[in-house]
């Protein structure tokens, strides 16, 4: 079911890469918040009438509660003269009347291809996987707080958002120069690099960009159904998977919380447990911080249950959190998760820096060896 209604565009509210937020006035009076892309709609003015997709924002979603711009039929963007000429046929977002066209980094038309035709190892590249995307930027502050001058990318899967333009912590993270690259893989797209799957988007990261760490996340607005297996985010799992397959380190930055009102998100949630414990299937290290009281006793008593039964496949690793506060307060991107600040539900954004320090630690490790 997708709910359409006709508006006009009145102000220019934001922009950031390469999405604008615009108020729109319905046909009804009401003034909706409304997200244009400017490879799409083009990059409109006040005044334009445009056609919104008001779906997600008239259920009240969370994440997804925008009105989307569709398109302004009476200001359609310059279409491209002669589209044969243009490099790349990978189409993202396929068979939806949003498909784009691209140039894949492992594609036959990239000059990558030479370097990727064959690649097939990571050389133990540490790869941090995070169930939510709002990890990302607690997980760079980690990372920085223990070498601040190390090369990271991000691969964006499409669990979440495919447009990487949705995401204004990317945007803000790039701008601040606290990521080298991103990279968006499967059916998500607009990233520095597009690759076909998170195996390519891996090797990408460590042949092309030449990443010392990576971070992988699914994109904003992941999905949950309240059930065991519905969700998202087993997608965590499936990356792990390939960072070992690919011969690199995975390193699995556990989903916290001591504010979440469900059950099964309280400690170490549901969404980890599954993902790392029932996905994966390869070897990975498990940081977890050291947080006090009740629910740093059960964030420690959960990770340690996740990893006996894994048989000695995840490594458990405590660490320590001294230092964290202030560099996660210095992050150029806003900390926010499931509508939550920093000092809402401190111990989320712990568990996710200290994989960003423990990955650090891994590289400063192979330094020395080195």
């Amino acid at each position: 079911m997708i709910q359409w209604r006709r508006g006009v565009v009145v102000e220019i509210r934001s922009r950031w890469a390469g999405a604008v937020e615009y108020a729109v006035r319905l046909a009804s009076g009401e003034t909706v918040r409304a997200l244009g892309y400017v490879e799409v709609v083009g990059d409109l003015g006040p005044g334009t009438a445009v056609l919104l997709n008001t779906t997600a924002l008239e259920r009240g979603l969370g994440t997804g509660g925008l009105a989307v711009v569709v398109a302004a039929p009476d200001a359609l963007p310059r279409p491209v003269d002669d589209v044969t000429a243009v490099h790349g046929h990978v189409v993202k977002a396929r068979y939806t009347p949003s498909q784009t066209m691209v140039l894949g980094v492992d594609e036959q038309d990239s000059e990558h291809h030479a370097v990727l035709a064959d690649a097939d190892d990571l050389g133990g590249l540490p790869v941090v996987v995070a169930d939510l995307h709002s990890a990302l930027p607690a997980v760079l502050a980690g990372l920085r707080e223990a070498a601040p001058s190390l090369r990271v990318a991000y691969v964006m899967t499409d669990g979440g958002a495919l447009p990487i333009d949705f995401s204004r912590t990317v945007a803000g993270l790039r701008e601040a120069g606290w990521l080298e690259a991103s990279i968006t893989v499967g059916q998500a797209f607009g990233g520095d690099l597009e690759a076909v799957n998170v195996h390519t988007g891996l090797l990408a990261a460590h042949h092309v960009v030449g990443a010392d760490v990576v971070v992988v996340s699914q994109g904003p607005g992941n999905l949950g159904t309240g059930t065991r297996w519905g969700f998202s985010g087993t997608s965590a799992g499936e990356a792990v998977n390939a960072a070992g397959t690919l011969r690199g380190r995975p390193v699995c930055s556990l989903r916290i919380s001591e504010a979440d009102p469900r059950e099964r998100h309280r400690g170490v949630s549901h969404h980890s447990l599954t993902a790392y414990g029932r996905v994966s299937l390869v070897p990975a290290d498990v940081p977890v911080p050291r947080l006090p009281g009740e629910v740093g006793r059960r964030v420690l008593e959960q990770a340690r249950e996740l990893c006996d039964a894994s048989g000695d496949r995840l490594r458990l690793h405590e660490v320590g959190v001294d230092g964290l506060d202030a560099a996660l307060r210095d992050t150029p991107a806003p900390l926010r998760t499931m509508g939550r600040g920093y000092d809402d539900d401190r111990a989320g954004f712990l568990g996710a820096a200290v994989a960003g320090r423990y990955a650090a630690g891994l590289v400063r490790r192979a330094s020395r060896l080195d």
